[in-house]
């Protein structure tokens, strides 16, 4: 046997594990391509089969990266196999594909057969023991609506920050500014070149994958990144709450045509948790809401299980029985009102909020979004001087730290630093 084969095989093998790691660089990038565009929420199926992953086929006639064909990428033989089978059964048609590693499933969105409704559809395939999971592909929305202590911040509107204000970040700074912890940003994108976010964003993923182009112009998620960890003393714009701590930003949701409003479905946001859990991302910002889910819900389940805190926004209806508001173990937070806040749900400005737009510039925007970064932020704080602390202790900080300002109850920065600073030296 030729002595250049072995370590042939042990460079290619390697080759073949790098293609399944996620992107080192600050740059926008996409595992496979997901035609989001041809997506519809009111038609298509989300179904999820076994994916046994089987070592690499060594036999004749066979090569290194077994017989799974481009579409699938990421699936084994057993589940290219029975997706196959599974098609020819029922005669659907397949949009795109992904492997979730972490539930150990290969996923698909189809479409259903002409003449057969999805309704039909999904229970002929809820009584297929092949198949582990099959649901409708949902809809989800970001919540935004588009329209005083002393502080040494050289930023010129600093002072314009109302949230930034009214939590006191700036004396919370004294102790932290959320160096040493990463945020997961679950969104839309981010302007990568914004002057005022220049060093904080560390890997980026589009996995809505449509328009690359889109990812640096998108609004919301640039707005979200600038409220959590906008730079400081930059002599430029605004300052985070947490100016110091990086982002990871995951694009799953996506502006459509002649839509101000940003969406996001089940597969895309799944294949942004699923990214989410492979990395050390001790916070995720769930920006966003929508109707309860199978998937997202397992995904999500395994990030809280993992010790991740997971902040969500409170949907505009107040309800909390949807994806992600319902799950136990996720903090939620709605815009500041004079009216009680349902039971453990935190209050933070969310109303006229200054932050980052897409091209270098600066807006004010309104929404339980911006509330909900402000939260991301002043965990970010707190796990600065904590990096133990778990999700439940941040939640109960929080809301017995909360104080009034301009005559409604709030999170506020300076509070829960302090308090977690008494309950260190208590111990």
């Amino acid at each position: 046997m030729n002595k250049a084969v072995p370590a042939l095989l042990t460079v290619l093998l390697a080759l073949g594990g790098c293609a399944a790691t996620r992107p080192a660089t600050p740059r926008a990038q996409s595992v496979a391509p997901t035609r989001t565009a041809a997506m519809n929420s009111q038609r298509d199926i989300v179904l999820a089969v076994d994916n046994p992953l089987d070592p690499p086929s060594t036999h004749a006639g066979s090569s290194l990266l077994g017989y799974a064909p481009a579409a699938h990428y990421g699936a084994g033989q057993r589940a290219v196999s029975l997706l196959a089978s599974l098609r020819q059964r029922y005669g659907w048609h397949e949009l795109t594909g992904w492997p979730i590693k972490a539930l150990n499933v290969y996923c698909i969105v189809l479409e259903p057969p002409a003449g057969m409704s999805r309704d039909d559809l999904l229970k002929a395939l809820a009584s297929d023991h092949r198949v582990q999971l099959a649901q409708p592909l949902q809809d989800y929305s970001v919540y935004a609506d588009k329209d005083a202590p002393q502080h040494h911040y050289n930023d010129p509107y600093a002072d314009l920050q109302r949230g930034f204000v009214e939590t006191q970040a700036a004396l919370a700074h004294e102790a932290t500014q959320g160096d040493g912890v990463r945020v997961a940003v679950v969104d839309t994108g981010v302007d990568l070149k914004h002057p005022d976010l220049q060093g904080r964003i560390g890997d980026t993923r589009d996995e809505v994958g449509d328009d690359a182009a889109a990812f640096d112009k998108d609004h919301h998620g640039t707005e979200v990144a600038g409220i959590i960890a906008a730079v400081g003393d930059n002599h430029k714009g605004i300052v985070g709450i947490a100016p110091k701590a990086s982002l990871n930003v995951y694009k799953a949701c996506w502006y459509q045509p002649a839509d101000s409003g940003a969406h996001c479905n089940s597969f895309t946001l799944a294949k942004a948790l699923a990214a989410v859990i492979d990395t050390d991302a001790r916070i995720v910002n769930l920006s966003l809401g929508g109707p309860a889910d199978p998937l997202l819900s397992r995904l999500l389940g395994q990030l809280l299980e993992q010790g991740r805190v997971v902040v969500a926004a409170m949907p505009p209806d107040g309800s909390l029985d949807g994806f992600p508001d319902a799950a136990p173990g996720v903090i939620v937070v709605r815009s500041s009102a004079s009216t009680p806040a349902p039971t453990g749900v935190l209050s933070a400005p969310g109303n006229d909020i200054l932050t980052t737009q897409p091209g270098g510039g600066y807006d004010f925007t309104s929404g339980s979004s911006m509330a909900t970064a402000h939260v991301s932020g002043i965990a970010a704080l707190l796990l600065s001087l904590s990096p133990k602390l778990d999700a439940r202790t941040v939640h109960q900080l929080l809301l017995e730290s909360s104080k009034p300002a301009n005559g409604l109850l709030q999170v506020n920065a300076e509070a829960a630093v302090e308090a977690l600073r008494k309950q260190q030296a208590r111990r």
